[in-house]
């Protein structure tokens, strides 16, 4: 179990000091942005959808600091790379199960199912790191939902 939660930190790491999908998409036709003022993360997201597929997606975080913090820059990253590919409907499963993963609200996800986005699970240890996790997942509903209204973690339901 000490193994599998190095190996999960080790992603963390990873993802959080070289971000995929790391860039703002100029041809982007859905975007959002997030905010989490308890810990000053900041996410502009974009996404460009054909049809009910995302088929290009990127990301920029903006801190307090300059930039947001590793779980948050770490999830944006390991997200990006998830739902690329997918239908809007298969990005809103995958939202509902890494919630349940972060919050235990419904027993927890499968971390087989969800691959490497299992390495956010961790976080469950530390309550006021979900919000954290979930900042960009809530700006992908956002952005998929197409009202450009920026989301907050203090208004999300977490």
């Amino acid at each position: 179990m000490a193994d599998l939660a190095e190996l999960y930190q080790q992603v963390i790491i990873e993802h959080s000091r070289s971000p995929r999908n790391f860039r703002r998409l100029p041809d982007a036709n859905r975007t959002a942005q997030g905010d989490n003022p308890l810990c000053g993360d900041h996410i502009d997201l974009f996404v460009r959808v054909e049809g009910d597929r995302i088929t290009d997606i990127g990301f920029q975080d903006a801190g307090v600091n300059g930039r947001s913090c590793a779980i948050s820059r770490a999830s944006a990253s390991l997200m990006t790379g998830a739902v690329q590919g997918r239908t809007a409907a298969e990005a809103e499963r995958l939202f509902a199960a890494v919630h349940d993963m972060l919050t235990g609200s419904s027993g927890g996800a499968d971390p087989k199912t969800l691959g490497k986005l299992a390495a956010l699970g961790g976080v469950r240890q530390f309550p006021s790191r979900v919000k954290c996790a979930s900042l960009s997942w809530h700006a992908l509903r956002a952005a998929l939902k197409g009202d450009g209204a920026p989301v907050s973690t203090e208004s999300a339901k977490d």
